[in-house]
C-alpha cells in the first residue's frame, strides 16, 4: 500500500503510523517538563504497555501499524550516505555548533549505535552529559556541567505522530511547529517523505524550512472536497494560506474548500481535535468550551490563482451540515456537564480515532464522554491511558493515518 490516501476522518483505517514511547521519556526530569511540554512524567514501563494495548486494538480492527522509527530506518537504509547526512543535521538542529562536540557526538553514536534503527531510537531518546566519553577536551564548559546536562534533548513528544506531519488527500504537510522542542521532530516526516519507497512520491504541500508554524492536530479532512484547519496557539493563519494556495494549486488535489476554525489560545484547546473530531457520518465531539468564541472562516480558489476567504456567522451546527452534506449532531464532552467537560477534555475526551464509521479508540479514563457517545450509537473501542494522558494527548494525537477507505 504505496503513498497516502486520506480524504476524510471517519473512513475505513487501512494504515497508520505510530511511535511506541521509548527512553526519550526517561530523560524527562521536572526541571526540564515546562521546557519539553510535559506536566509530569509518564511511568515509561506502563506507558508502553498501554501503547501496545492501542496498536492491539487496531490491529484487530483490522489496521495496518507501521511505526515512525521503523520507517525512518528504511528510509535511511536506502543510500549509505543518507545516515550521516541525517546525523550532521539532527547534531546541529539539537544546538551544536562546535566542530569539536559535533565529532565527539558523532563517535559516540556510531561507536555505540551500529544499527539504523538503535541509532535511529538513540536520536529520539537524546544525550546526556555522563553519556559520552570522558575526553580531556580541556574545555571550561565540561570542567563545570553537571554530568546528566542534557547535551542534546530529548523528543518526548514525539509518541504524538500526528503533529509533526499531517496527510491532506493523497499528499502530506511537513510541519513547521509551535516550539523549537517538537520542530526537531519534523526531520523524521522529512526523511520518510523524501527517501522511504512507499513515500517519496507524495505530494508535499508544506515544509518544515516555512517561516510560519502549523500542527497536524489542527487539521481534520472532512471529505475528499473540505479540509478543515485550526487557528490556535499552534496553528498561525499565515500558515494556512501558504498551505490552501499549494492544496488548491495542485492539479491532483480534490480539495476546493479549507474551513478555517479560529479556536481559543489555551493549554487545554491547544489543537482543533482536542476540542472538535468527527466520529460518524453525522456526528461529531465537541468541548462545550469552544462554542461560544468560534469563528469559521471559509477558503476558496478565486480562479486567479489566488483565494477568497469569506467569514461564517452561522452556527456551528449549520455550516457542518451544509459541508457534510447532512444534518448533523454534535456531542459535547462530558455530557453537557461543566466540570466533568473540563476534567476529561484536560484528558482528551474530544480527542477520539475513528476506526470506521460510529467506531472509536478512547481513553477508559473519560468514563462520563464515553457513556454519552454509547448512548449516542457509537462503538467504543477502550484503551487504557493512566501514563499515556499525562503527556496531553488522546488516541487521535497518537495516530497519524496513512490510508483510509473512501465513505
Amino acid at each position: 500500500m504505496q503513498g497516502v490516501n486520506v480524504k476524510s476522518e471517519i473512513g475505513n483505517l487501512k494504515k497508520v503510523i505510530l511511535h511506541r514511547p521509548g527512553n526519550e521519556l526517561l530523560n524527562l526530569t521536572p526541571n526540564t517538563l515546562e521546557e519539553l511540554l510535559f506536566d509530569d512524567i509518564p511511568f515509561l514501563e506502563v506507558a508502553q504497555a498501554e501503547h501496545d494495548a492501542f496498536a492491539g486494538i487496531l490491529r484487530e480492527e483490522g489496521v495496518e501499524v507501521v511505526y515512525l522509527e521503523d520507517l525512518m530506518a528504511e528510509a535511511l537504509d536506502t543510500d549509505p550516505a543518507l545516515r550521516e547526512k541525517f546525523l550532521d543535521q539532527w547534531i546541529y538542529e539539537a544546538g551544536i555548533r562546535t566542530d569539536l562536540y559535533t565529532q565527539i557526538i558523532k563517535d559516540y553514536i556510531n561507536s555505540e549505535y551500529a544499527g539504523t534503527k538503535d541509532m535511529v531510537m538513540k536520536t529520539m531518546a537524546g544525550i546526556n552529559l555522563q553519556e559520552l566519553p570522558q575526553q580531556h577536551t580541556n574545555l571550561l564548559v565540561d570542567m563545570v556541567s553537571d554530568r546528566t546536562k542534557l547535551v542534546c534533548a530529548p523528543m518526548p513528544n514525539l509518541y504524538f505522530t500526528r503533529d509533526p506531519f499531517n496527510m491532506i488527500g493523497n499528499g502530506v504537510g511537513i510541519n513547521r511547529m509551535y516550539s523549537q522542542t517538537r520542530n526537531r521532530e519534523t526531520i523524521y516526516g522529512s526523511y520518510i517523505f523524501n527517501y522511504h519507497p512507499d513515500f517519496k512520491d507524495v505530494p508535499q504541500y508544506y515544509s518544515r524550512e516555512n517561516t510560519f508554524h502549523i500542527e497536524g492536530g489542527d487539521v481534520l479532512n472532512i471529505n475528499e472536497h473540505v479540509l478543515a484547519i485550526g487557528i490556535s496557539q499552534r496553528t498561525e493563519p499565515d500558515a494556512i494560506d501558504q498551505l490552501a494556495h499549494n492544496v488548491f494549486g495542485d492539479e491532483t488535489s480534490t480539495i476546493d474548500t479549507i474551513l478555517a476554525f479560529n479556536i481559543p489560545v489555551s493549554r487545554a484547546f491547544m489543537h482543533l481535535d482536542t476540542v472538535f473530531t468527527q466520529i460518524d457520518y453525522d456526528k461529531f465531539t465537541i468541548h462545550p468550551g469552544i462554542m461560544g468564541p468560534l469563528t469559521v472562516f471559509e477558503i476558496t480558489p478565486d480562479g486567479n490563482g489566488g483565494t477568497k476567504i469569506r467569514e461564517r456567522d452561522e452556527d456551528l451546527e449549520s455550516i457542518l451540515t451544509e459541508y457534510v452534506g447532512q444534518p448533523v449532531k454534535l456531542i459535547p464532552c462530558g455530557g453537557g456537564d461543566r466540570i466533568a467537560a473540563e476534567r476529561e477534555q484536560w484528558n482528551d475526551g474530544s480527542n477520539t480515532l475513528c476506526v470506521r464509521p460510529g467506531t472509536v479508540v478512547v481513553y477508559q479514563r473519560n468514563n462520563v464522554t464515553n457513556d454519552v457517545l454509547y448512548k449516542n450509537g457509537i462503538n467504543c473501542l477502550v484503551m487504557p491511558s493512566a501514563e499515556l494522558s499525562r503527556g496531553r494527548g488522546g488516541p487521535r494525537c497518537m495516530s497519524m493515518p496513512a490510508w483510509r477507505e473512501a465513505i
